[in-house]
């Protein structure tokens, strides 16, 4: 492809070389350079592409896209494009070099601490049922129809997420649903990809290591609906106090959903159990099954954004009812022993007081809550203690353990939770460090009719340690405890 086609709506600031040369790749790794790639330096968190543009350069890049003035020698062979913006650049050139396949298709983003990842899942799955070609983009998994693709961030990069968009369109698909992470609309990633709408869930505590603040937080998420086009929509959670800000520079149909104010979409809810929940929504009853208030609201977002993409509202009603939780969210297994496990995704504190909100709306006084939860390494620390709290304070028992360390000691991110709690908290509280242990001492600490919440990792599969990725699966260490239940 031609330069020129490629960088026509990067903002440039100088072009030494020639414009009209043929980009035969594009990347922003000096890693995948070869002759005739367009090499893009960014900055990074870790790591600053600047500093391997000579590596770039040996491996044969034809053209360097740059937006930092530190280059002392150019050469002839190379073409060199000074930008405003790196990380925007690249995310308008990967846009073009896959053919702008984002305004080929209604692609709807999900941003917001909680609830992203299930209300793009669920959309998903209702517009594949209703029979519609659609894509997937998210924390879980991403999917072109029914082709699953790995995942490793909640938003890709702009090359991974042109390609894969690009891939949908090729598949015939006529509808895609994203996760949009507050780190992808700071970094750039969704910078030139059209969306024909935008959902805004909540915001709590999260990322508080990558962001200054909340207000920087909520800041970031602001901007991905500030640019939304006018001929979108907006759909915001008008419960959360967020939730009108997000709407305030928009240009896209301002929409609401609620379940305590007037909204556009309204909903009510009567009945709660373990396996599913009655409400009603915009006047008309159903039954879903799903658990717990804030997959009411999950399940409004997607009424709401189904409607607002012309579907049939008794189709949309009827599909609701259909629908399954999302791997790893709230997900109930049931012990021989008569006590329940529910594995969820929990890692904020808003979303494990969620959870176990949940269970005490429907437990009631019938049965005990014991919690397993821990906390990440390498992530935002202040969030550590306050976990810890809420577990205590909502539940009856509580195992505090690893969940994905990282490069970090265990035992030191388990104090700054323990650093959270009270004396006599402290006395209430087990500490466990390895997880497979934790969760056979809350199984050995159940009684008939109470619940265990094991809390942080849900769908994964995995738990990080020093780099290393070792299999482990919540799901699967509970259901191998209650088969030995069942031949004992």
């Amino acid at each position: 492809m031609k330069l020129t086609k490629l960088i026509e709506k990067c903002n440039l600031i100088a072009v030494r070389g020639n414009e009209e040369a043929e980009v035969s790749s594009v990347t922003s790794d000096s890693r995948t350079v070869e002759s005739g790639s367009l090499f893009v330096a960014v900055e990074g968190i870790c790591t600053d592409g600047h500093a391997y543009i000579g590596k770039a350069i040996e491996q044969g890049a034809g053209v360097v896209v740059y937006d930092k003035p530190m280059i002392e020698e150019y050469f002839s062979r190379v073409t060199y494009i000074q930008v405003k913006d790196s990380a925007a650049a690249l995310a308008l050139i990967a846009s073009e070099w896959y053919g702008n396949p984002s305004r080929q298709l209604k692609l709807v983003g999900v941003t917001g601490t909680n609830g992203k990842t299930t209300i793009a899942t669920l959309l998903y799955r209702m517009f594949r049922n209703l029979g519609y070609p659609a894509g997937l983009l998210s924390t879980v998994a991403n999917y072109v129809n029914e082709a699953h693709y790995p995942t490793t961030h909640t938003t890709p990069d702009p090359l991974t997420v042109n390609a894969l968009l690009r891939k949908m369109v090729d598949a015939g698909c006529e509808y895609a649903f994203m996760e949009v992470s507050s780190h992808a609309i700071h970094q750039q990633r969704v910078h030139g990809i059209r969306f024909v709408g935008g959902v805004f869930t909540n915001l709590t505590q999260d990322h508080l290591d990558y962001h200054k603040n909340m207000l920087d937080y909520r800041n970031v998420k602001k901007t991905f609906f500030d640019h939304l086009p006018d001929d979108a929509f907006a759909l915001t959670n008008i419960d959360d106090k967020n939730g009108l800000v997000m709407l305030q520079n928009t240009r896209a149909k301002k929409q609401s959903y609620s379940i305590q104010r007037l909204a556009d979409f309204k909903a009510r809810i009567f009945e709660k159990h373990f396996d599913g929940t009655s409400i009603e929504i915009n006047g008309r009853e159903l039954v879903v099954q799903f658990v717990g208030v804030f997959n009411v609201y999950n399940l409004l977002a997607v009424y709401g954004t189904a409607i607002l993409l012309g579907m049939d509202e008794e189709e949309v009603l009827r599909q609701l009812s259909l629908l399954q939780p999302v791997a790893g969210r709230f997900q109930t297994i049931r012990s021989p022993k008569d006590y329940t496990a529910i594995v969820d995704y929990a890692h904020t504190p808003d979303a494990l007081t969620n959870v176990l909100n949940a269970i005490h709306e429907v437990l009631g006084n019938k049965g005990h809550i014991i919690t397993v939860v821990g906390c990440g390494g390498n992530r935002d620390r202040t969030k550590r203690p306050v976990m810890a709290r809420e577990a205590v304070v909502l539940s009856d028992k509580v195992v505090l353990t690893s969940d994905n360390p990282r490069f970090e000691e265990p035992e030191a991110i388990l104090q700054d939770m323990i650093d959270g709690l009270t004396d006599e908290q402290r006395s209430a509280a087990l500490t466990i460090i390895d997880r497979r242990e934790a969760i056979k001492t809350a199984c050995a600490l159940a009684q008939a009719g109470d619940v265990i919440l094991i809390a942080g990792k849900g769908h994964e599969d995995y738990q990080e340690i020093k780099g290393v990725k070792h299999h482990f699966d919540d799901r699967e260490e509970v259901e191998k405890i209650f088969s030995s239940q069942r031949s004992a």
